[in-house]
């Protein structure tokens, strides 16, 4: 168990003239405000923050970082003020932890709300100091290495938010170690089965390979020394979640997969790295388009070395990292390897170039009020980009994998994405929805009447693309709607011989706009005109004196909803109902299928009722251009219901593997509704079918039994992203 001396000892190391005293009185404070806490493993609270100050340490921050780490979870956990903790340690402590404070949930209506309000103001706090985010980073490891003590349901979630934001995160901030330690251990709580059976299959091939391995390090150690390199040579296995996401993408069994082994090495200068390659492809084959040059263009977040894969003679093919012994520390510790003690705070000019990144992600996601869409963008811009292209003038741009020239209009400009109308790369025309490659010249073609489409969001793959194309949409839509809802309501008026002009004018509809939810007539004939309140019952609200007979309704927005939704929905599933509206039910989205257990949303559609989907469709995305369509909704208990799930299956090409997975399904009482495997190339095949489950938890367990099925390389659940289902 940890001790605060061991703290205190690890500082000292690379520090010696911290102030001791700063750290003591955390700890002593720390200590104090959490004495009656308890872990989820019965252990006392403070292992927690003395376990987070001691990854700052090995991290190598200052002082101030270490007492936040100590004392980072006392204003969301105790009754401490910030004003309290700015007395007794100085404000920069104190404006540290509450930027990693969480927002307070009892302020939101759901847990996304509350959890996008929260990496809202994360980002906001880290963009003036970065410290924030890498107290942030500590607390997220120390918890996931404990995840073990919490409910399974519990441990998903956690796992998949560190996958979705927090791994990306590190990433971005070139934190190669922290990145890969947050995605292994997610990949072990998300996937236990498989992370058991993938880390043994590893394990037992480097075992076996081990002497291989050694004399290979010890080949590449003299062919350096002969060069006149003094070099460091070191073997190491590929983190086990990016050779799992490696296995997926290329469709291969692990004894097909290249560079599960890497050896690292290290030099002295970039001549020398560039010395050292030459060697290496000297005396071995080296793999075409397997060469990457990240010395001479690194990666965004400053990742620099150069990457080659080559064939031994007689041995399988390895990959070869070459850097500098400086760029080495960079991508293991990112920009934690820059900290200046003598300032006090990060190099102006790296902390500069690192957190442009992340006010742009900022800037890119200030306009997003709907949560769902601020964590989408969110997701969207950590994703690692790899794909470098150049403008027809020379500027280089990166993009994540799957960008493509729509992508890259936004990026030049706002009005260039908004006019682009086709695109040459390398001087040839491609559709818009081509991919980029590394190394395409981008041309953006334009016209002055264009106009973006709603098929772009099926494809661009950048926040910034995605965010700019919903605002144009949804503000051409609300045109549109509010011009429809205007008709509409103008023609239910004239029935009751009413003229909509002369009420306008006489400010009729000032009472009924706060019972119908809208600020505004312009918001209230585009609720008409989306269907979300019926023309009929905003007269009937007029003049109420005209309205039938029958029992007294309490007038609202949800008496609309319900109304206009009844009028047009069709049959419902069971056990869905739009939230607060016990007679009204919904329909659920084909495209993605959602089971009980899930988180669903409601999208009000153009004349098919309510459309129900799961949010992790990727229909959802392009769905919600505009929040004002979506609508709540919830299970509701639903006995011997079943749900019908597609999935898909990678497997190995061998005689009875959809027999096996058959039995697999049979035991797991799933009736298979279709079913069929496709050989592909090599020796992969491809399982596609539709079975029934009552419930999410019980589709956990069917992906994890199909995954330990021998010759299975991968699951997954197939979501139809072309199928707009109730658009």
């Amino acid at each position: 168990m940890l001790r605060f001396e061991d703290i205190l000892d690890a500082v000292e190391r690379y520090h010696p003239k911290a102030d001791e005293d700063l750290l003591r009185r955390a700890y002593i404070y720390s200590a104090h405000a959490h004495r009656d806490q308890l872990r989820s493993s019965g252990e006392p609270y403070l292992v927690h923050p003395i376990g987070v100050a001691m990854i700052l340490a090995e991290l190598k921050l200052d002082e101030v970082s270490i007492a936040t780490g100590l004392l980072h979870d006392v204003l969301e956990d105790t009754h401490t003020t910030k004003e309290e903790l700015a007395a007794l340690f100085g404000g920069e402590v104190a404006e540290l932890v509450d930027g990693v404070t969480k927002i307070g949930k009892y302020a939101y209506t759901s847990r996304e709300a509350q959890q996008a309000e929260t990496f809202r103001k994360m980002l906001l706090a880290m963009t003036s100091d970065v410290r924030v985010i890498l107290v942030k980073l500590a607390d997220r490891l120390h918890n996931m290495r404990t995840l073990e003590h919490l409910r399974e349901d519990k441990r998903r979630t956690i796992a998949a938010e560190t996958l979705e934001i927090y791994a990306p995160l590190a990433n971005r901030l070139g934190m190669g170690r922290m990145k890969g330690d947050l995605e292994d251990l997610s990949f072990k709580y998300l996937y236990p089965e498989e992370y058991a059976s993938l880390t043994a299959a590893v394990d037992e091939r480097m075992r076996a390979s081990a002497a291989a391995v050694e004399r290979l390090r010890q080949e590449l150690l003299a062919k350096a020394a002969e060069a006149g390199i003094d070099a460091e040579v070191s073997g190491r296995v590929k983190r086990y979640w990016s050779i799992r996401q490696k296995l997926i993408r290329q469709s291969i069994p692990l004894d097909q997969l290249y560079d599960v082994l890497a050896f690292r090495v290290l030099v002295d200068s970039v001549r020398d790295c560039y010395t050292v390659l030459g060697v290496v492809h000297q005396a071995w084959r080296p793999v075409p388009g397997r060469f990457k040059d990240y010395l001479a263009m690194p990666k965004q977040n400053f990742y620099q070395s150069l990457h080659t894969t080559v064939v031994p003679e007689g041995a399988p093919p390895f990959e070869v990292q070459i850097r500098t012994r400086e760029m080495d520390i960079v991508a293991e510790q990112g920009i934690a390897a820059h900290w200046k003690y003598k300032e006090g705070r990060l190099d102006p000019k790296v902390d500069e170039a690192r957190i442009a990144a992340l006010r742009q992600i900022l800037e890119t996601t200030k306009d997003v009020a709907n949560p769902r869409e601020f964590l989408s963008s969110l997701k969207m811009d950590l994703f690692p980009e790899d794909v470098y292209t150049f403008s027809p003038k020379g500027k280089v741009l990166s993009f994540p994998r799957g960008a493509t020239p729509v992508d890259f209009a936004y990026r030049i400009h706002t009005d260039v994405g908004h006019h682009c109308v086709g695109a040459r790369l390398n001087g040839r025309l491609v559709p818009l929805k081509t991919p980029l490659k590394n190394g395409d010249i981008v041309e953006v073609l334009t016209a002055p009447n264009a106009q973006p489409s709603r098929d772009w969001l099926s494809f661009v793959a950048t926040s910034r693309a995605r965010n700019k194309i919903r605002a144009f949409l949804n503000t051409k839509e609300k045109e549109k709607s509010t011009e429809i809802g205007r008709r509409l309501l103008e023609r239910e008026l004239k029935k009751a011989r009413k003229s909509l002009g002369k009420l306008i004018e006489a400010r009729a509809f000032d009472p009924l706009l706060p019972e119908l939810g809208v600020a505004r007539m312009e918001d209230l004939f585009a609720e008409v005109g989306y269907g979300k309140v019926a023309p009929r019952l905003v007269v009937a609200r007029l003049f109420p004196a005209a309205e039938p007979p029958g029992p007294e309704r309490s007038p609202g927005r949800a008496d609309a909803i319900r109304k206009a939704v009844r009028k047009i929905l069709p049959i419902g599933s069971p056990g869905i109902r739009v939230r607060g509206e016990h007679d009204l039910l919904a329909t659920l989205a084909t495209c993605c299928r959602p089971v009980p257990g899930e988180e669903i949303v409601g999208y009000v559609t153009r004349g098919r009722g309510v459309s129900v989907h799961a949010t992790a469709c990727p229909n959802v995305r392009n769905l919600l251009f505009d929040p004002s369509r979506e609508i709540e909704v919830e299970w509701q208990s639903s006995r011997d219901a079943s749900f019908t799930v597609d999935l898909e299956v990678d497997a190995e090409d061998r005689p009875g593997i959809l027999a096996k997975v058959t039995q697999v399904l049979s035991a797991a009482n799933s009736n298979i509704e279709a079913l069929e495997v496709r050989t592909r190339r090599g020796d992969a095949a491809l399982i596609t079918g539709s079975v029934t489950v009552p419930d999410r938890k019980h589709l956990d367990k069917l992906l994890a039994a199909i995954r330990g099925v021998a010759g299975v390389t991968g699951v997954r659940r197939k979501f139809n992203v072309s199928r707009l289902s109730g658009e």
